[in-house]
């Protein structure tokens, strides 16, 4: 799934808009909306192309034949053909930096292993490395790359090969975020530069200016069904919903037991 998602009308106005953890969202407060829903966790894997020259060494490594720890030397190899989205504007992009600091500590891994990964400075959106969402995946199910960043929900969704990855470096568990934090990154945005620090990979929804169709669609979001949809799709952790902001829709209130 995308780091963030807009829903749409035919006019191709937004209704609702989710995203992976709430600070996107958040930056919409108070001129679009004055609240969001947090209903689910996913996790960051490495997505790999079956194509790939690596390919059985993936597999040893999903497999659980091979250490995870091997992972890691192996994306450091001279011509590694790697992707990833730009930290700097991306949740999953950020996540993924996050995850190879965490492994290089879990791992006592050498200092300089996120840097030859990575092969830039890890903040760079001028890397070779660095792909706009969308065209991630399907650079990688073309096989011009060897592996990529994904989400488990993006990867189940879209029939990737992928490796997952333990949970105190996935920013999947909601009961290791203090062991996320250890990981950080300074971005830069239109407001300067900013230090962000891991911390679990949260959904996260609200309706736009509380239209009636975009509160419609949280309400489906968050319904039995809605929920049940998540957990047929595969990727997602639910989790009880909690509510930031406030002036929840009553509707959307309702499938919140109150």
């Amino acid at each position: 799934m995308p780091g963030v998602k807009p829903w749409t009308t035919a006019a191709g106005c937004a209704v609702a808009f989710e995203s992976v953890g709430g600070a996107s969202i958040a930056e919409l407060m108070p001129k679009f909306t004055s609240w969001y829903v947090q209903y689910a966790t996913t996790s960051i894997v490495l997505a790999y192309s079956p194509q790939s020259k690596y390919a059985s060494q993936f597999k040893a490594i999903a497999s659980g034949k091979e250490p995870v720890k091997d992972l890691f030397t192996l994306m450091e190899k001279p011509g590694f053909k790697l992707g990833r989205t730009d930290p700097n504007t991306d949740p999953q992009g950020r996540a993924f930096i996050f995850m190879l600091e965490l492994a290089a500590k879990k791992y006592h891994l050498p200092a300089n292993t996120v840097a030859k990964i990575i092969g830039s400075p890890v903040n760079s959106a001028k890397s070779s490395q660095i792909f706009e969402e969308a065209s991630l995946d399907s650079t990688l199910q073309s096989g011009q790359l060897d592996a990529a960043s994904a989400y488990l929900s993006q990867a189940k969704q879209l029939h990737l090969d992928y490796i997952t990855l333990p949970s105190d470096i996935n920013l999947g568990d909601a009961a290791d975020a203090a062991q996320y934090k250890k990981a950080s990154i300074s971005i830069t945005t239109t407001a300067g530069t900013t230090t962000k620090t891991g911390s679990p990979l949260t959904i996260d929804i609200t309706a736009i200016n509380n239209s009636p169709n975009g509160i419609k669609w949280v309400a489906y979001v968050l319904s039995q069904a809605g929920l049940a949809l998540h957990q047929q799709q595969g990727g997602y952790t639910l989790l009880k919903p909690t509510v930031t902001g406030s002036n929840v829709p009553a509707s959307v209130q309702s499938e919140l037991g109150g």
